[in-house]
């Protein structure tokens, strides 16, 4: 990479990695819909001068219900569905879960789209899928300490992390759908007509619910800032740089910003949130990382690869 694509790479890793820590602050006061609705509204404002290109305009005019519909699995249900999960685990855990997206989206495309993986491919998806398995067994049975003897704290509490972590999946499996549903019917379109039409379908989604569910006390400047960074930095400008390194380097090598997201993650609730973080979740975390890396091709051992080349 070049160092300005090192510059892009730093900058979405870091955005993207925030962008967990900046949702819990803002729907501890907004609330999981309304938190996600202003996510994915000022995001599309901040994307909506796009549309002063006439390529792009024309572009959103020819598809403009794929483009909407993508951005309800693309932003607003996996966006929702990820500011009720950091509100019962760590930003830290969501984020290492959030990691198998390329994982999941390899799984749909290969029932979906008939992409069928070669042996390494499918080598890392059954590894990927053993370390989310083991990460939610793990943090299922671990947590913090609460007071002795309230076992139905325990088991409430145990029950909201469980359903955290299946709302994660679910984004994931969102984004997987997401990203099959473009490649079938989006791929002729220009990529800022696919991000900002969808943040504007996504706010179409959610601006019903977020209604329903506003706050009735007004909320602090400090979760509207955050809900503003999380919208603009972290969705808006972070659309921009992904496109730019997909544009300059390929899809290939951004996809290798998965990997670095859950280190910011990880980062910044420990220094903001006072989370900690165990080695079961950082070893469940590199199964699914060296999981993700096959099943992505990004990594690629020699022996796999060479049982599934034909004999000469």
């Amino acid at each position: 990479m070049s160092g300005r694509l090192i510059v892009y790479f730093v900058l979405l890793s870091a955005a993207w990695g925030s962008s967990f820590l900046f949702t819990k602050l803002g729907a501890q006061e907004f609330g999981v819909v309304a938190a996600a609705f202003l996510r994915v509204g000022i995001g599309a404002l901040f994307l909506l001068p796009a549309f002063l290109v006439p390529r792009i305009r024309r572009d959103f005019q020819r598809k403009a219900l794929p483009i909407l519909f993508s951005g309800m699995l693309n932003s607003g249900l996996p966006f929702a569905l990820y500011a009720f999960a950091v509100m019962h685990i760590s930003t830290g855990l969501t984020s290492i879960l959030n990691a198998t997206v390329p994982l999941i989206g390899a799984v749909i495309a290969w029932w979906w789209l008939k992409d069928r993986p070669d042996n390494a491919r499918i080598a890392g998806l059954l590894i990927g899928m053993v370390g989310v398995v083991l990460l939610v067994l793990f943090r299922s049975t671990s947590g913090p300490l609460l007071p002795t003897g309230d076992t139905a704290a325990a088991e409430n509490h145990d029950l909201m992390a469980m359903l955290a972590m299946l709302a994660c999946i679910g984004a994931t499996t969102c984004y997987g759908f997401a990203a099959s549903f473009t490649k079938r019917y989006l791929q002729d379109v220009h990529p800022l007509s696919v991000s900002s039409g969808s943040l504007v379908g996504a706010s179409l989604l959610l601006s019903v619910p977020a209604w329903f569910t506003w706050p009735d006390a007004m909320p602090s400047m400090q979760a509207w800032g955050a809900l503003a960074v999380v919208g603009i930095v972290c969705t808006g400008l972070a659309y921009v740089l992904f496109f730019s390194i997909i544009q300059t380097a390929g899809p290939a090598k951004a996809l290798t910003v998965t990997f670095v997201v859950p280190v910011f993650a990880l980062f910044y609730g420990v220094v903001f949130l006072g989370e900690t973080v165990n080695l079961g979740t950082l070893l469940c975390g590199l199964v699914i990382v060296c999981g993700v890396a096959l099943a992505t091709g990004i990594w690629k051992p020699r022996r796999l690869l060479a049982t599934t080349q034909p004999r000469q």
